[in-house]
């Protein structure tokens, strides 16, 4: 049995962070101690393990939940999870698209200011203030 305290060292996620998977039904409500302590026991640390694993992909905690339910029941189809997988993968390459776009016109407005000079003559803040100076959309 771990305390909260255990269980956020083990999986380093912090205590406000277990209750609030808690709250939200990721994780189920722990056995208390006489004392109103949570102990949590090997499959509370496990859950807790794959949800932190699941945040640090980016899924969403809806997508989580869904994965824990499939979970649950082993004898359902994977293609759901495969599903959730592949949509998170999608969401994934389209934020890279993104960044990328970003770091592109991040790129080309510093190559344009080389430092010197005043603020009044600033590509980097003259660019922020005139969005039609961008190459990229973004």
């Amino acid at each position: 049995m771990f305390s909260i305290g255990e269980l956020s060292r083990r999986t380093k996620v912090k205590v406000p962070t277990i209750r609030y998977y808690e709250t939200v039904g990721l994780l189920t409500a722990p056995e208390r101690t006489e004392g109103n302590q949570r102990r949590y026991d090997r499959a509370g640390l496990q859950r807790l393990s794959f949800i932190r694993h699941a945040r640090d992909l980016g899924f969403s905690i809806e997508a989580i939940s869904s994965l824990i339910e499939l979970q649950d029941h082993p004898d359902r189809s994977c293609q759901a999870a495969t599903d959730i997988a592949a949509a998170q993968l999608s969401d994934v390459r389209a934020k890279i698209r993104r960044l990328r776009a970003l770091e592109k016109e991040l790129l080309r407005i510093t190559k344009g200011c080389d430092g010197e000079g005043v603020s009044e003559d600033c590509y980097v803040l003259t660019s922020l203030a005139d969005h039609e100076l961008c190459e990229w959309e973004h």
